[in-house]
């Protein structure tokens, strides 16, 4: 077994024009400040962490680290979401995930994935000069639109859909490998990697690759009422990375699953801080430390609700309450059961 490194927090969720949220000394100390341990750190926006720079810069990367190190906090893992994103985007989606797109490449698709790779390949190599040994990423979707069969999926789209999805991770698998990095996909609604079943297509259709691997966010699973402990159980030598996330699945005789195109707060499935929705993290925390996950606990702050400082505040001590410090002795070691050799155990035995 192994104890859960943190807590850590997402920054994402926090970046802001304002201070302290709009720099990356600002975003430590805040963290540090308030008990956090590590951090899981964006990579899209230049003025936090040039992956540009970064992926043939060590001295850069000592320079971030040890700024990053200086406020007492570690890094956990190095997130392009949003670049992974765009790596894969289904043409009904082109317009809408065009706000993540650099200005110069709006309307552009074909020149925006090829920047998307070359950010994911850059960010392979930056985890590597950080000394990192996990990555936070989403799939991208080529076959969420069809999600539901009807009209019913003319045979071989899905499978298509994985090759495709596959061939344009490979490249970027491998550098990952090369790296050291494991590539933990967030599974997640809209990508085509959401629960176990898509994680196994990918996984089979990029040929078993060492470096796939899952972030666990059991909020997700809530709303898909999918079993997040046994998910645990399927998939615990896939899970290098952890968000401590909520979330609440309340269906009625009006919307359930679908949402009923509803906005957050009125949907029967909703993000809450950890703690105020319906994930039961002793169970999650306790599967993870007896799978010898080693994970950091990661708050990532969505919440209807309660407001991002808030959420931040009670998460560090919710995920220090929920840590649970693995044993390496036996409960009943008082009561004897020493090695012997095989003559005293044959003894007992009567043989």
């Amino acid at each position: 077994m192994k104890t859960i490194k943190g807590p850590a927090v997402f920054l994402a969720q926090f970046m802001d024009d304002k201070e302290p949220f709009n720099s990356l000394d600002g975003l430590c100390k805040w963290a540090s400040e308030l008990g956090y341990k590590g951090i899981q750190i964006p990579t899209l926006d230049k003025s936090i962490l040039d992956l540009d720079i970064a992926a043939d810069s060590q001295t850069y990367c000592d320079e971030f680290k040890g700024k990053v190190n200086s406020y007492g906090l570690e890094i956990t893992e190095l997130s392009t979401h949003i670049q992974g994103q765009l790596v894969a985007v289904h043409p009904a989606h082109d317009i809408m995930f065009d706000v993540f797109a650099p200005n110069h490449l709006k309307g552009n698709y074909e020149a925006r994935t090829t920047w998307a790779v070359d950010q994911m390949h850059k960010a392979g190599k930056t985890s590597n000069r950080l000394g990192l040994k996990a990555h936070a990423t989403f799939s991208g979707s080529l076959l969420w639109p069809y999600m539901h069969p009807w009209p019913q999926q003319p045979k071989g789209l899905v499978e298509l859909g994985f090759k495709e999805l596959a061939e344009r991770w490979k490249p970027i698998l491998n550098t990952f490998e090369e790296a050291g990095v494991a590539v933990c996909y967030e599974v997640h609604p809209v990508e085509d990697i959401h629960d176990g079943d898509t994680f196994e297509r990918f996984l089979e259709a990029t040929g078993n690759h060492k470096a796939v691997n899952i972030l666990y966010d059991p909020s997700h699973f809530v709303l898909q009422q999918l079993d997040y402990i046994k998910y645990i159980d399927h998939y615990h030598e896939f899970i290098k990375a952890f968000h401590v996330k909520d979330s609440e699945f309340n269906p009625t005789g009006k919307k359930g699953t679908f949402g009923g195109y509803n906005d957050w707060k009125d949907r029967a499935g909703r993000y809450r801080s950890p703690g105020d929705g319906q994930v039961d993290f002793k169970k999650v925390f306790s599967k993870l430390t007896e799978y010898g996950c080693d994970v950091w606990a990661v708050l990532e702050w969505e919440c209807v609700i309660k407001s991002p400082e808030q959420g931040a505040r009670e998460g560090v001590n919710f995920i220090n309450n929920h840590i649970i410090e693995a044993t390496n002795k036996r409960f009943d070691d008082f009561a004897g059961g020493s090695d012997t050799d095989d003559k005293h155990l044959r003894r007992i035995l009567g043989i």
